[in-house]
């Protein structure tokens, strides 16, 4: 595992309080102040003062650019429902339990796609080396469907305006603990782009995808990459599932820019998921990523938030985190809380935050190369995807 820090690269972090207006009610899980408290957070952190950070305001996305990945039907869908929320259309996806109509949805949500085009435009003119749109990872929307609080698809859109600007690969990595399956379906038969998602088993958790058997279209079969978790996987297990699939297919694919949804409703606090995994683990895997493109990408990396339910103690930190990571800060998982933050949370909600920005983790998973073993639960899913599509790049299920 490399150091925490590394050397400070151009990193433009997106954000702008006008990303609160994506916000679906006061009862819905997907409370907009989680980005409000992960901004003062970095900002009490000095990480958006560093000299390499950027802060940019997102923009509001055009109907052309997000036509890119999803239909003009829906996109007039959304529309409508965003001038009238009542007006139910349920076909869409939209009017939901899991997605309620409020005024001002598309233009809340085409903001958030505008955030992850920044970032892919930042990279694209080198601008920038990182791009981190927190806001962003809206995961489960697909071409003609809102699923899963995801309405606009703001990864697939900046992995779309990344090829139409002359990437010719890009790896996307989902660590969400729920399935990438919009991302995914987008480019299912799109060889350009390789998907990976490891998440909680679709056994268990919404929504209800996302097998080893899911390995992309006739056009791209192996550019979609599917690890179904164990339920209550825990850090050791995901790390291990983490690296024994996601180096070696990046090492084959060489994409030239990786895009990262790093949804930290994993968490073994969060809510409505049960993997039981700690902040250190989220951080680790950021670590991971950021390592995979320096190897392969020149640094070229555009990270996004995601899900992620625990208000105060969880997300905030995460998040602050993943901008870390990204600017080469030295703020890791044993760095205390800034005081200034702590007060404001119990201000502001009542409760104590926690003291350091992660859980006292002790960190340890096997490698791959210790061996396989049948009887282990975790193995048993990580073999199913390495038989899945390791051959389909040349690689030996057992061995690579």
């Amino acid at each position: 595992m490399s150091n925490h820090s590394a050397p400070a690269l151009p990193t433009q972090v997106v954000w702008d309080e006008s990303m609160l207006a994506y916000n679906f009610g006061g009862h819905h899980p997907m409370n907009p102040e989680r980005l409000a408290l992960t901004a003062l957070l970095a900002q009490d952190a000095g990480l958006l003062k560093l000299p390499a950070v950027t802060v940019e305001q997102p923009f509001v996305a055009e109907d052309s650019e997000l036509a890119a990945v999803h239909s003009a039907e829906y996109i007039s869908a959304v529309r409508d429902v965003s001038s009238n929320p009542s007006d139910s259309r349920p076909e869409w996806g939209l009017c939901t339990d899991d997605n309620p109509g409020f005024l001002g949805m598309h233009e809340a949500s085409a903001r958030l796609v505008g955030g992850s085009l920044r970032a892919a435009d930042a990279i694209v003119s080198g601008k920038a080396v990182h791009a981190v749109n927190f806001g962003g990872g809206m995961h489960h929307a697909a071409r003609s469907k809102a699923s899963g609080f995801c309405i606009y698809n703001d990864a697939a859109a900046a992995i779309q305006r990344l090829l139409d600007r002359g990437v010719q690969r890009v790896l996307y990595i989902d660590v969400d603990a729920h399935h990438g399956d919009g991302t995914e379906s987008i480019f299912w038969n799109d060889p350009r782009v390789l998907t990976i998602s490891l998440h909680e088993t679709g056994m268990s958790l919404f929504p209800g995808t996302g097998f080893a058997n899911e390995t992309g279209g006739a056009q791209a079969e192996g550019y979609a990459v599917n690890v179904a978790l164990p339920t209550v996987a825990g850090d050791s297990a995901v790390l291990r599932a983490f690296h024994a699939v996601v180096p070696q297919l990046a090492g084959v694919f060489s994409p030239e820019v990786i895009v990262s949804q790093h949804g930290c409703d994993s968490h073994t606090s969060d809510p409505l998921t049960n993997l039981r995994l700690s902040v250190d683990a989220q951080h680790a895997m950021m670590l991971a990523v950021r390592d995979l493109a320096a190897q392969f990408c020149d640094g070229r990396w555009i990270s996004t938030g995601g899900g992620g339910y625990n208000l105060t103690s969880v997300v905030p930190r995460s998040w602050a985190l993943l901008i870390a990571v990204a600017a080469g800060a030295p703020l890791n998982p044993r760095s205390p809380v800034p005081q200034a933050w702590r007060d404001h949370v119990h201000e502001r909600f009542g409760s104590e935050a926690p003291l350091l920005m992660g859980d006292g983790a002790e960190l340890w998973w096997r490698s791959w190369e210790v061996g396989y073993d049948p009887n282990d639960e975790l193995d048993r899913t990580v073999m199913a995807t390495r038989k899945a599509v390791f051959p389909l790049h040349g690689l030996d299920p057992w061995f690579d």
